[in-house]
């Protein structure tokens, strides 16, 4: 063999080993945002967090868990629920939670989000099973206040804060709902007659 092909087999090996490298170091690399914790597991064992920056881990046998710190918004699906009064009501909310211990939030449940949007409907059916419609309809300050603390007590173990609960909307269904329609209209007219026959007791009086 050639020194040409020694050289050319010596430079074709360093080159390989030069892209091995970069390319070992660029699966290391890790970068959490300011908003984000890091959560690094190295062989099955946690290691410890990570905070926001450019980090650098060995790569193939670690993992990096990022957890989003911000509050974020879940929406919680319209469901029916049953009233005090047996009246059939659909219910929806947004609930704002904040992860304040992103350990116990990745390892005490296997996803935290879809667990409070769990606890929060059956939380919602038990409370509004306790009131008659006209107080779901005129109350939702009272529900909102009732669902959070329900939601952040049970969530606290999760370490997850609810920070926040809106009744986006309480809508009565079938019968229930025609019979607040007519109740409505019915009031209307009323109001209507009374405003009709004081205007002709004014006129005529004045005439």
């Amino acid at each position: 063999m050639s020194i040409l092909d020694n050289l050319f087999t010596l430079n074709l090996t360093t080159f390989i080993l030069i892209l091995v490298i970069v390319f070992i170091f660029a699966r290391g690399v890790v970068i959490i945002q300011p908003y984000q914790q890091g959560l690094t597991i190295r062989l099955g064992t946690y290691t410890g967090r990570m905070n926001p920056g450019f980090r650098w881990i060995v790569p193939f046998i670690t993992e990096v868990i990022k957890l989003d710190l911000r509050t974020q918004v879940i929406d919680v699906p319209s469901q029916e629920v049953i009233t005090k009064d047996n009246s059939p009501t659909n219910v929806d909310a947004i609930i704002y939670v904040r992860v304040m211990d992103p350990e116990k939030a990745y390892f005490e449940v296997a996803a935290y989000k879809a667990a409070t949007v769990a606890l929060a409907q059956t939380s919602l059916r038990g409370i509004i099973g306790d009131m008659e419609l006209d107080e779901v309809l005129y109350n939702r300050d009272l529900i909102n206040n009732k669902l959070r603390d329900m939601l952040d007590r049970e969530t606290d173990q999760w370490g997850v804060k609810v920070e926040r609960v809106e009744i986006k909307e309480v809508d009565p269904i079938g019968a229930v709902k025609k019979a607040m329609t007519e109740q409505t209209s019915a009031e209307r007219e009323r109001r209507a007659a009374i405003l009709r026959a004081d205007g002709e007791k004014r006129a005529a009086i004045l005439s």
